[in-house]
C-alpha cells in the first residue's frame, strides 16, 4: 500500500463512521430524554400520521366523557326536584284525608286548603328550577317552542316528549347518542279528574271560577288565581298524580344507567387508545439504554482511531528528514 501525504483513506474512513456513531449517539440520547421514539417526523413518517390522529379521537373522547358526567349531574338535579315534588304530593293527599276529618270545621278545613294552594305554587316554582342556565323540566317538545309536551303513561309512544342528544363516542353527532329526556314535570301534574287519565298538556287557563267536574287539574299553579281547592279533586287524582311521579323517576333513573354504561365505555376506549399510541411513539427504556451504551463505545472508539489514522502521516515526514 503506497504511503501518501495528500490523501489518508484511513482518517476519512475513521471520520465517517464517527460521524454516523455520534448522530445515533445523539439521537438516542434525544429519545431517553424526551421518552418518545419519533422525535422528528423522518423517524417513523407512517407512525406520526397514525399517532395524531390516534391523540385527536383521545382528547374527542375526554370530552365526550365531560359531557356525559355533566349530563349526569343534570339528570341527578333533576331527580332530586322530582323527590321533593312527589313529598309535595304526599303532603297534600295528607291534608285531603285531614281536611274530610268530621271533626274538623270550616276554619279548619280552610287552613287545610291553604296550605294545599300554597303547595300548588311551589311546585309549580320547582317545576321553573334550570340547571347552569338550562331549563331542567319542559312544557314543549322543542327547546324553540312548538307543540306542547305531553306525558302519556298510557302508550309510553314518546312523540310528544322533549328529548336532547348527548353524543358518547368519539365520532360527535355522527356516533352514538344517549338521548336524555327533560321530565314533563307539569304535564305530569295534569290529570283528568273523570276518567284520572294522564296524556294532558299542563294547564295555563285553569282558575277556580270555571272548574267544574271532570274538567283537566294540575297540582302545579303558576298564581294563586290558577289554584285548586281540596273539595275539588279525589283521592283518586292524588294517586294518580304520584304514579306519574313515579314514572317520570324511572325514566330519569334508566338514562342515568345508560349514561353511566356509556361512559365507563368511553374510558375504557381511552384507556385502549392511549395504549395504542403508546405502543406507536413511546421509546423502550431497556432497548434505548442498551444502543446508548453501544453508541457511546462506538464513538470513543471513532474517535480514538480518527486519532491513530491522523498519526499515520509521521511516517512520511520521518522519511522525508
Amino acid at each position: 500500500m503506497p504511503l501518501t501525504i495528500n490523501t489518508n483513506s484511513a482518517a476519512a474512513s475513521a471520520n465517517y463512521h464517527l460521524s454516523r456513531n455520534q448522530s445515533s449517539l445523539q439521537k438516542s440520547l434525544t429519545r431517553l430524554s424526551s421518552g418518545s421514539r419519533i422525535v422528528q417526523p423522518i423517524d417513523d413518517a407512517g407512525g406520526l400520521a397514525v399517532s395524531m390522529k390516534l391523540e385527536s379521537a383521545i382528547v374527542r373522547l375526554n370530552g365526550a366523557q365531560k359531557n356525559v358526567q355533566n349530563a349526569t349531574s343534570f339528570l341527578e338535579v333533576q331527580d332530586g326536584v322530582m323527590a321533593s315534588a312527589g313529598k309535595i304530593l304526599n303532603r297534600m293527599i295528607e291534608l285531603k284525608g285531614l281536611s274530610d276529618d268530621v271533626m274538623k270545621n270550616d276554619s279548619d278545613s280552610e287552613n287545610y286548603n291553604r296550605e294545599f294552594k300554597d303547595l300548588q305554587m311551589q311546585i309549580y316554582d320547582m317545576a321553573s328550577l334550570k340547571f347552569n342556565g338550562v331549563s331542567m323540566f319542559a312544557t314543549t317538545v322543542l327547546k324553540t317552542g312548538g307543540a306542547q309536551a305531553v306525558f302519556d303513561n298510557l302508550n309510553q309512544s314518546k312523540s310528544l316528549d322533549h328529548t336532547v342528544s348527548v353524543f358518547v363516542s368519539a365520532e360527535g353527532n355522527t356516533g352514538p347518542i344517549v338521548s336524555v329526556s327533560k321530565a314533563l314535570l307539569l304535564s305530569a301534574l295534569t290529570i283528568d279528574s273523570d276518567s284520572l287519565r294522564t296524556g294532558k298538556a299542563y294547564i295555563t287557563t285553569q282558575t277556580n271560577g270555571n272548574y267544574s267536574a271532570g274538567d283537566d287539574v294540575t297540582f302545579a299553579a303558576a298564581n294563586e288565581g290558577a289554584t285548586i281547592n281540596l273539595s275539588d279533586i279525589s283521592v283518586g287524582a292524588f294517586t294518580q298524580a304520584i304514579e306519574n311521579i313515579a314514572t317520570l323517576r324511572a325514566d330519569n333513573g334508566a338514562s342515568m344507567s345508560r349514561l353511566r354504561f356509556a361512559g365507563e365505555e368511553m374510558g375504557m376506549q381511552e384507556t385502549n387508545l392511549i395504549a395504542a399510541n403508546g405502543r406507536i411513539v413511546d421509546v423502550d427504556i431497556a432497548a434505548e439504554s442498551t444502543r446508548l451504551a453501544k453508541y457511546n463505545v462506538l464513538v470513543q472508539a471513532s474517535a480514538s482511531m480518527l486519532a491513530q489514522a491522523n498519526s499515520g502521516t509521521d511516517i512520511a515526514l520521518m522519511l522525508l528528514r
